[in-house]
């Protein structure tokens, strides 16, 4: 089978297409044949190594220890393993793996969930990291309830766009902060109010807002405090690092202290995978009340391409790669 792999840190040049043996499940994994697979932030910290905190996780310091890059898949179940009761081969899949951008992968049985019918395998591909953020920033670190009022910041990512339709799912209202192109797109998606950030500081705005999921981290904790209510919750859901954490590190602390006298909270949101939430999900697209949105696709051949695209820090909703066409060997 064809499979994206790296056998060393560095920019995506470092990512070829090479042929690997067919992955046999574990006695509690199925093996799926790939049909679509997701780029995330996430896979680019694993080819670069940073920070470096991800090298502990790739399994080497110098060198990545399994050469193998992707985390969200959808596609057809293959075979199972002798432990599987909740699949069968033949069933159309999506969830979390290791090793999704290939023709193949295997993938524990408690990280996969049925793919709606109405969903193609791009849809659903995209889902996993990016909702699982957006989702789980809202739901358990937000509290968001029905009637209250909720900014994203960075609408029209891949965490955003996500999050602004599940909010409204949840009765919400929703201001997302997009650029100008992005506008009109945030507010199909369900938006009720779209700011266009060159034109307008939302950290300046007479609005108040009970939840802030900022997926870009380019205001403090300090500036969002001023647009949230009493008792509002603001959630981090990504931004800038470096290689040591110590930026990042030095901020959350400091929010964290600040959090201690005053009303207002600030929390930070790791997407988990969750079997559950998977199947919530399904149901949310199933329904209609969310659409993924996908700005392009590409080959697996084309994952570099895909990566230096997702890594200019301007995609539109969900970086998608097909996998056309699967070998037996």
């Amino acid at each position: 089978m064809k499979a994206i792999v790296y056998h060393r840190y560095g920019s995506p040049d470092v990512l070829s297409c090479e042929e690997m043996a067919k992955p046999a499940p574990a006695e509690n994994e199925v093996l799926i044949r790939v049909r679509a697979a997701a780029a995330n932030p996430y896979d680019w910290h694993f080819m670069r190594g940073e920070p470096y905190a991800v090298r502990i996780m790739a399994g080497g310091l110098r060198k990545p220890k399994d050469p193998r890059l992707g985390a969200d898949v959808a596609g057809v179940i293959e075979a199972v393993g002798r432990n599987i009761r909740q699949f069968k081969p033949g069933d159309d899949v999506f969830g979390s793996c290791k090793g999704a951008f290939a023709e193949y992968t295997c993938a524990s049985e408690s990280k996969l969930a049925i793919k709606p019918d109405n969903v193609t395998f791009e849809q659903a591909a995209s889902v996993p990291i990016a909702a699982f953020t957006a989702l789980q920033g809202l739901r358990d670190k937000g509290k968001l309830q029905p009637g209250q009022k909720v900014l994203i910041n960075g609408a029209a990512g891949g965490v955003g766009t996500f999050a602004v339709q599940i909010a409204k799912s949840f009765g919400a209202e929703v201001t997302g902060v997009c650029s100008t192109r992005n506008v009109e797109m945030v507010r199909s998606i369900g938006a009720d109010q779209a700011v266009d950030y060159t034109q307008e500081d939302f950290t300046k705005s007479a609005r108040r807002y009970d939840v802030i999921l900022d997926c870009v981290g380019n205001h403090s904790f300090s500036e969002c405090r001023r647009v949230l209510n009493p008792r509002g919750i603001y959630v981090g859901a990504g931004g800038t690092t470096d290689n040591w954490m110590i930026g990042p590190l030095t901020s959350a602390i400091k929010a964290l202290v600040l959090s201690w006298f005053v009303s207002q909270k600030q929390v930070m949101v790791l997407a988990k995978p969750s079997k559950e939430d998977l199947a919530i999900m399904g149901k949310l697209m199933e329904s209609g009340k969310v659409t993924p949105v996908i700005d392009r696709s590409y080959s697996l051949s084309e994952v570099p391409d895909a990566i230096r695209y997702l890594e200019a820090g301007h995609a539109r909703g969900k970086v998608v790669i097909t996998v056309e066409r699967n070998n037996d060997t």
